[in-house]
């Protein structure tokens, strides 16, 4: 780059998951139009919709695919690799991302280069009002104290997080894209963890829906996935086998001592 010459901007799409829940997104998809930052592209993966979901993906000008494989894991993954931009941001169809939240990430990823997965918080849009902050903090503090043990780092939330195009690229082969029933953000984190950094980045605000926790069989299920996700990742990942595997990875890389990759 020629001295003097203006830094070319960071190109961003969103992907986002929907199967039948055409009026959660076409709100959500009016709040990325209102972005201070709009994202240069939103890719919008149909996993079998029978509503107008596709119809208002294609209305409101985002790339629409369809992924016949059921499950978010597939869908997700369909829509990273349709994805053009060179970050890639997450989110779900019935989430609200605050006006700043695609700007918020990708000046995070300007300022932070060594990093190349970001997460962030939420805060419930719907439910009792009193209880929506408390419950938001509850559900998110009880997602990372029993998620981070298990991978010895920071966990990532699907409805808000977004990573590097060439890091989902180092990591799309061994992803579990046709288990339907685990959590594709665990999943992500375990396989992103391996290799590259995982950073909070407080400032991107995201409002998230509390539909999924008013069912208890519904709950119960979500419980269940986690604990599955774990779980499937061992023996190889079994807590102190992976954390032992981490702890000398960063100490090499400290030492710039290069290191074989990972096993898929």
């Amino acid at each position: 780059m020629t001295p003097g010459t203006p830094a070319r901007p960071t190109t961003v799409s969103v992907v986002i998951p929907v199967k039948d829940d055409a009026d959660a997104l076409r709100r959500c998809l009016r709040a990325l139009e209102l972005q201070t930052r709009k994202p240069d592209e939103i890719v919008v993966v149909d996993n079998g919709s029978i509503d107008d979901s596709s119809a208002i993906a294609r209305g409101a000008g985002a790339l629409l695919i369809s992924c016949d494989e059921p499950g978010i894991p597939a869908a997700a993954a369909a829509g990273y690799d349709a994805a053009n931009g060179e970050i890639i941001l997450r989110m779900d169809a019935d989430c609200l991302p605050a006006a700043g939240w695609v700007s918020a990430m990708t000046d995070a990823f300007d300022a932070r280069r060594d990093v190349s997965v970001l997460t962030g918080g939420a805060r419930f849009i719907d439910g009792p009002r009193p209880l929506r902050a408390s419950l938001a903090a509850c559900y998110l503090g009880g997602y990372a104290t029993m998620c981070s043990p298990a991978l010895g780092h920071l966990p990532l939330f699907g409805s808000n997080m977004g990573f590097r195009r060439s890091a989902w690229r180092s990591i799309r082969s061994s992803v579990h894209q046709a288990d339907p029933e685990l959590h594709d953000d665990l999943d992500l984190a375990f396989h992103f963890g391996e290799r590259h950094r995982i950073a909070f980045v407080p400032g991107a605000a995201m409002g998230i829906s509390m539909r999924p926790f008013t069912d208890g069989r519904a709950f119960r299920r979500r419980i269940v996935r986690g604990a599955r996700t774990i779980v499937v990742h061992w023996p190889a990942d079994f807590p102190p086998v992976r954390w032992v595997r981490l702890t000398l990875r960063r100490v090499l890389h400290r030492l710039r001592v290069p290191t074989p990759r990972a096993a898929s």
